[in-house]
């Protein structure tokens, strides 16, 4: 069955730094809309729950792989870490890294 999910790293000011529609499931624009309608309106909950945080990441999904799911996440914060310790990179700010793209896409294909 083809899934899709949508994933989004979300600054401290609510500010989209990295966004990607992933899964096997064609894409289409009005879908696409729609998940980010989604995931902003749950960035209003979200940011009562993590305020203390510096990035949040959100990932809307149609698939029941907890395991899965649990493993991405583990590995994005590795790359979005790495991310960080760039010099280069001012955190807060859109993330541009076509590599950071590439990995997050591939785990994505791995994962979900």
């Amino acid at each position: 069955m083809a899934s899709t999910a949508c994933f989004i790293i979300v600054s401290r000011n609510d500010i989209p730094i990295y966004e990607a529609e992933v899964g096997s499931a064609a894409k289409k624009e009005e879908a696409s809309q729609q998940h980010q309608f989604i995931l902003h309106a749950a960035l209003d909950i979200v940011e009562d729950l993590a305020w203390t945080t510096n990035a949040i990441f959100m990932l809307l999904h149609d698939s029941r792989n907890e395991d899965g799911i649990k493993s991405f996440f583990q590995e994005v914060q590795e790359l979005y870490i790495k991310i960080l310790l760039n010099p280069l990179y001012l955190p807060g700010s859109r993330i541009a890294s076509s590599h950071f793209d590439t990995k997050v896409r591939a785990l994505a294909r791995k994962y979900l």
